[in-house]
């Protein structure tokens, strides 16, 4: 196929580096798996994480997929988490969305997308969980960031609530859940405050990130 020769010759090259750096690179990576954190994130192909947190291939496990939601009767998304949790023992489940996302904008246009529209349902039901707050924030930007970031939050919720993680917990698993938001226009990995390391109460996650919005917003 010559029209993608071009990414087969940088493969080969990219090897070449490595292995003329260190050798047995490729045979040790091959031999083990051990990665302590779990990536939900986007499909964004902007938002890769290895290149945002700069660790190295096996350091990190990662699940993308439109808009980083975790649906319950997503078995693609689950399977990940079972796998992570359960033979790779992660210690963290990172998830992360980004500014300006464009499954988000799509959410909440009027525009009719096609079988996207039945996926992109779960952020409208963020929007509505978040009605009055959205409608405090007048500039259409800002609002729509807000939104990225409360998408982040509700999937922390997700993530907690699956089978997966609360069997974890039951059986005393060392495993936290950690909500993060990328701004593609500064390269800046951010926290939004919403780590889980036991069973808990989604109205209280809630609360604990809004509060500490506004008290940002304050300074």
């Amino acid at each position: 196929m010559p029209q993608l020769e071009h990414l087969l010759k940088n493969n080969r090259r990219w090897s070449d580096e490595i292995k003329a750096r260190e050798p047995d690179y490729f045979l040790k990576l091959a031999k083990q798996q051990s990665p302590e954190y779990l990536w939900i994130g986007c499909s964004d192909s902007r938002v890769a994480a290895n290149t945002i947190t700069d660790l190295k291939p096996g350091e990190i496990f990662v699940h993308r997929n439109i808009a980083n939601l975790v649906i319950h009767s997503d078995m693609n998304c689950l399977s990940v988490m079972q796998y992570a949790v359960e033979v790779l023992k992660v210690k963290h489940i990172i998830v992360t969305g980004h500014y300006r996302c464009g499954g988000i904008r799509a959410a909440i246009e009027n525009d009719r997308h096609g079988l996207i529209d039945n996926w992109l349902r779960h952020i409208q039901d963020t929007a509505n969980i978040y009605a009055d707050q959205l409608a405090t924030i007048l500039i259409d930007s800002v609002r729509f960031d807000k939104l990225c970031e409360l998408n982040v939050v509700e999937q922390v919720i997700n993530t907690c609530e699956t089978t997966i993680v609360q069997d974890a917990w039951n059986r005393g698993q060392a495993l936290a859940i950690h909500g993060f938001i990328y701004d593609i226009a500064d390269g800046i990995l951010r926290d939004l405050g919403v780590t889980v390391e036991r069973p808990f109460d989604r109205k209280e996650l809630r609360t604990r990130f809004l509060s500490n919005t506004n008290a940002a917003a304050r300074r």
